[in-house]
């Protein structure tokens, strides 16, 4: 069986709202606090309390912080979060989704992710609101969570840069892909919080799927809202055996082929580095026969729409096709954020996603070649290196 979790966000969502949510449908209070326990963290409260919103029944979940805010980095957050020893999937959860921020937020101030400094979703209040959520998905037993359309707000919104406009420029980014449209509402409806458990969490958008629904619930926001329900709703279910779980609409991408059969292998390896540095996500050769059985080549690339033409040209000149071929399809890439350590002084570049660590192999193999140390040496000290980081902290102390 595939326990279903589908979050209808007709009023955006914010994350005490899914959490809210959550519990509203059945899952344990005490079993959520029992796990964030573990989270090294002193001098907050949750409180819960049933509300009414536009005549709906919900819950209301608001953390009570006696701290004075804090700017977190992304790598204390996530030392805080392993040292909690949390439930394998509710960590991964938890990863995947401070990566997304750190992704989001490292991309809209043009620095890495690992630097960014966490305002405002840094403070204790957030982290429970993750944690807790991912803590109740747990609790509820949710293999895999799906999203409506996100609703947004206008207007502008205090952050601690200063105004910034709604839809907030870290949700934009995080949606990036998804489905999600305004409202004419003057408040900020889905806040990156929200945005970052979805980026992370949600599999598939759209309608609900096919479900034996057995459970739902409704998450209480802070304010009344004209007209509209300040709530967000989520209804738990048995995936239908009949209908399979289809993870749709994913980010859309150009898939652009030519095929050769006139080309060495020196020049299509140096068109498959061309198409990566013109943009494209990824770029790849495959042996192909072609007709009369003459051995040929089929170069591909995987470009964003916006960037198809530059890449189709690019393909044409390195490959001297006559033409290109591509067409539209998705894809559903998980979150990762970049970031760089050094092996025997050489600095290697690693991707983190949730779980796991992938050093870059070009950087590894410089740093083989100038140590004299074995590759996978110097992939084994890369991802040690970003361990121990993030463990210690920025400044070499322990998180």
């Amino acid at each position: 069986m595939t326990t279903l979790a589908w979050f209808h966000c007709f009023a955006g969502i914010a994350g005490d709202m899914a959490l809210g949510s959550l519990v509203d449908a059945g899952a344990d209070v005490a079993e959520v606090r029992a796990l964030l326990d573990r989270l090294p963290m002193s001098g907050w409260s949750m409180e819960v309390t049933p509300v009414m919103r536009g005549g709906i029944g919900a819950t209301k979940v608001e953390v009570v912080v006696a701290e004075t805010p804090v700017v977190r980095t992304y790598a204390h957050i996530i030392g805080l979060i392993d040292e909690a020893r949390l439930p394998e999937r509710v960590s991964n959860r938890t990863h995947a989704t401070f990566a997304a921020l750190a992704e989001a937020e490292g991309h809209l101030h043009r620095r890495p992710a690992a630097q960014v400094h966490f305002h405002e979703v840094g403070g204790v209040d957030a982290i429970i609101d993750v944690v807790g959520t991912c803590a109740a998905l747990e609790v509820l037993g949710v293999d895999q969570v799906r999203s409506s359309p996100v609703a947004q707000g206008t207007g502008m919104v205090r952050s601690a840069h200063g105004m910034l406009p709604v839809p907030a420029p870290a949700v934009v980014e995080l949606l990036r892909g998804a489905p999600t449209y305004g409202r004419d509402i003057p408040y900020e409806l889905t806040t990156p919080t929200g945005a970052a458990l979805l980026a992370a969490t949600a599999s598939g958008w759209g309608p609900m799927p096919p479900m034996r629904v057995s459970a739902a619930g409704f998450g209480a926001g802070s304010r009344d809202l004209e007209g509209l329900p300040n709530l967000v709703q989520v209804v738990l279910g048995e995936a239908m055996a009949d209908e399979p779980f289809r993870p749709e609409p994913g980010q859309p991408v150009t898939l652009l082929e030519v095929n050769v059969d006139d080309a060495t292998g020196e020049t299509l390896a140096h068109a498959v580095a061309t198409l990566l540095g013109a943009g494209a996500h990824d770029a790849w050769i495959t042996p192909i026969l072609m007709k009369k059985g003459r051995p040929a080549h089929k170069v591909s690339a995987l470009s964003d729409p916006a960037l198809a033409d530059q890449v189709a040209r690019v393909l044409m000149d390195e490959t001297g096709s006559l033409g290109v071929r591509g067409e539209t399809i998705q894809r559903w890439p998980a979150a990762r954020v970049e970031d760089q350590v050094e092996v025997a002084g050489v600095p290697v570049r690693v991707k983190v996603g949730a779980g796991r660590v992938k050093v870059e192999h070009d950087d590894a193999a410089r740093a083989a070649r100038r140590t004299g140390l074995p590759l996978r040496e110097v992939v084994s000290r890369a991802e040690e290196a970003w361990r121990r980081r993030i463990s210690e902290g920025p400044d070499g102390e322990a998180g």
